[in-house]
């Protein structure tokens, strides 16, 4: 973080931690978003978190981006019913 990078890349940055610890860790990374302007490439099986966290999403399956949501379809749920 001493370097300000403007990409962070996080594979399943919450997995396997309780729901406390998440909670820390997505307040620190939506904090470091605010502050320092940062964007995420964000990949997780949680769709709560990809909610939480996202702006936008896409569904990948077979290594092909499959469906595109914008942050309105992850508000109101569309990426847990596909």
């Amino acid at each position: 973080m001493l370097l300000r990078p403007k990409l962070l890349l996080l594979d399943e940055p919450t997995s396997a931690l309780d729901m406390s610890v998440q909670a820390e860790i997505l307040n620190l990374l939506n904090h470091l978003k605010r502050e320092h302007g940062m964007t995420y490439l964000l990949v997780s099986h949680d769709g709560d978190v990809i909610a939480h966290m996202s702006e936008r999403a896409a569904l990948m399956e077979n290594g092909h981006i499959v469906q595109h949501y914008d942050r309105a379809a992850l508000q109101a749920g569309e990426h847990m019913r596909d």
